[in-house]
Order: structure tokens, then C-alpha cells, then sequence
């Protein structure tokens, strides 16, 4: 029994120190060998198709249209061809979403259209959601849920021999404790990467950064339930413009440059 607790943990520790990366804002990143971007590709290809046989899909051209030309402008600002191959759809669904998966796939919710005002207010919803798939955020967080599931095995495999009563109440505890104070608060530095780059990209694409802000006040009265931002996988919104703000005087150097090169998105609705 030693011999295997002591394998387990050195294979969970092997596995952290084989998995650091660097995200594009510099960010130091847990992502295993396993979860390349070419296999992850696959899981986003194969989840989007499996979605598109299941949801609705919005068959108004004009709709479609406003959709792509935001989207592609915000590809085109892309280096290389990274923005090539990317596959659009708009789902007939209420809920004001949009999403971005690995494997080059876009999909934006019709109801997003309710909340994002103008042009530039969806550029910053598909900005942010492409960030996603730039930082790796799928493979990192797939990273992070084998490494929780992992630290409850060498948890369970320890604890195994005790019959305590406080057995099952330390490990609810560990459980918890990983979720609230891992799993949740690395989703939120996520969703404020995502922002971030979001932010870079739409200004990149000559759109007006100053509309992310007005963006999440429009999410932020749409959505006014919602639960305290510890036991929230995203920032509140109050924190995600706050951050936002801060970043608009250099966002807005970044437009002015790309509309000095002739990038001047104008997308109708």
C-alpha cells in the first residue's frame, strides 16, 4: 500500500512539472502533453458538430450576414492563418451567449443580439470568445480537472486505510476546497484573459473599444441574478468593466492604428 501511494503521488507531481506553458499575455499556464491543440481541436470540432444536429440554427440571412462580417473582421486581425478556416454559426436561441471552440469553430446565440447594441458591442463578445481558443483555455481547464480528480485519488488512496468518522467530512472538505478555491477562481482569471485579448483583437480589427464597457452594463442589467462572484465561474460584472477601463487608452491606440491601415469595420445590422 506505501509503494502505491508513494507511485501515485509521484506521477501526479511528474505531471504538474511536465505541464507549465505561457499564455499570450504571459500568463504561466497548466496544460498536460496529452491535451495538444490538435486533439483538443478535435473535441471542439466534434462537440460543435454534435450541436449543430441538436440546436436550432438561424436561417435569416440578414442575421448571418451581420454575424460573419463581425466575425471575420475580427479573424482577419489575426496573425498568419490563424484566422483562415474558421467555421460560423448562429444558433436559434434566446439566451444571449456566444462561444468559440477549439478546432476553429464560432457559434453565437440570436439572443446575444438583444444585448450587443451595435457593431462594435458584438465585436467584443466574439473578441472574447476567440481569446478563449487563443489562450488554450480548453486545454488548460481539462488540465486542471485531471489534476483535481487526480489529488482526490492520492487523497482516497491515503485516507484508505482510516475508518474515522472524519474521513468522509475531509474529503467533502478537500472536494470544496478545490472547487471554490481552484477550479472557480482559475475560471475567472480565464474569463479576464479572454477579456483582455478580446479587447486587443476588436481594437486590432479597428472596432471602438470604448463599447466593451458599455457591452457588460448591457450584460450586467440583462442578467441582474446572479450569485456572489466567489462562487461564480466569471468576474461580476462591475469587476470585468472596472478591468476593461483600465485597459481602453491603450485598446484605443491599437484601433487608431488599424483604421490608419484601413481596417474600418462596417457591419449593418
Amino acid at each position: 500500500m506505501q509503494t502505491k501511494k508513494w507511485r501515485l503521488g509521484l506521477a501526479v507531481a511528474a505531471a504538474v512539472l511536465a505541464a507549465c506553458t505561457v499564455s499570450p499575455t504571459g500568463r504561466k499556464q497548466f496544460i498536460l502533453p496529452n491535451y495538444t491543440e490538435s486533439e483538443v481541436g478535435k473535441m471542439g470540432a466534434s462537440a460543435y458538430d454534435d450541436l449543430k444536429k441538436k440546436q436550432a440554427v438561424n436561417k435569416d440571412p440578414q442575421v448571418n450576414q451581420y454575424v460573419s462580417c463581425v466575425s471575420k473582421a475580427i479573424l482577419n486581425a489575426l496573425p498568419g492563418d490563424e484566422g483562415q478556416g474558421w467555421e460560423i454559426t448562429v444558433f436559434q436561441d434566446d439566451t444571449p451567449n456566444a462561444f468559440a471552440l477549439p478546432g476553429r469553430k464560432i457559434g453565437v446565440h440570436s439572443g446575444i443580439l438583444k444585448v450587443a447594441k451595435n457593431q462594435d458591442q458584438l465585436a467584443t463578445v466574439i473578441g472574447h470568445e476567440v481569446g478563449h481558443v487563443l489562450a488554450r483555455h480548453s486545454a488548460e481547464r481539462l488540465s486542471s480537472q485531471f489534476a483535481a480528480q487526480s489529488a482526490m485519488a492520492v487523497a482516497g488512496v491515503l485516507a484508505a486505510s482510516s475508518d474515522s468518522p472524519e474521513k468522509g467530512i475531509a474529503m467533502g472538505a478537500l472536494g470544496a476546497g478545490i472547487t471554490y478555491g481552484v477550479l472557480m477562481p482559475f475560471s475567472r482569471t480565464q474569463e479576464s484573459e479572454a477579456d483582455a485579448i478580446g479587447l486587443d483583437l476588436m481594437a486590432q480589427a479597428g472596432f471602438n473599444p470604448s463599447e466593451s464597457v458599455a457591452l457588460w452594463a448591457n450584460m450586467a442589467a440583462a442578467n441582474s441574478e446572479k450569485p456572489p462572484e466567489f462562487l461564480s465561474t466569471h468576474p461580476s460584472d462591475q469587476t470585468r468593466m472596472a478591468a476593461l477601463n483600465r485597459r481602453i487608452p491603450n485598446a484605443e491606440a491599437l484601433s487608431e492604428e488599424a483604421r490608419a491601415q484601413g481596417r474600418r469595420p462596417s457591419c449593418k445590422r
